[in-house]
């Protein structure tokens, strides 16, 4: 009998050590996943082992990544079903969270602000509770 792998392919990048910041969210409660924490004073801590796409539709230049990591996080926050951010409440701030941290990381304003744009107009299906990434199973017809 052959073993199955389980895997997603939506992910390039993964952290080495844990990352911690200040955001301008602040929450009735906290939310803990494997990989995610955020406090309700707005501390987000992304834990070393998380996976992420890097900037979908751009380039993964140095000014971006940081940015791309945090938004990343709190997309992934809003597609969960249960105790997770209200994305109809919450998007508007993680992508002008990206957008600050694209500025503060030496982006063109400019550029930010399309990050921004960009980001805030064709990204909401990534924000979707409905939108999760599919498992994937190896050998092909393989399942668990």
């Amino acid at each position: 009998m052959v073993k199955c792998i389980v895997y997603k392919d939506d992910y390039k990048y993964q952290l080495k050590k844990s990352y911690v910041i200040h955001i301008p969210i602040s929450l009735s409660g906290p939310i803990h996943t494997d990989f995610i924490c955020l406090e309700t004073s707005g501390e987000l801590t992304i834990k070393e082992g998380y996976a992420w796409s890097g900037a979908t539709c751009a380039p993964d230049i140095p000014s971006i990544m940081r940015g791309s990591l945090v938004h990343d996080a709190l997309y992934q926050l809003m597609r969960r079903s249960e105790n997770g951010l209200d994305d109809n409440v919450h998007r508007e701030t993680a992508d002008r969270i990206l957008e600050d941290i694209c500025k503060k990381d030496g982006m063109w304003v400019i550029v930010a602000w399309l990050v921004y744009l960009v980001v805030h107009h064709f990204a909401a299906p990534a924000a979707d509770p409905a939108n999760k990434h599919p498992l994937k199973y190896r050998p092909n017809g393989c399942q668990q």
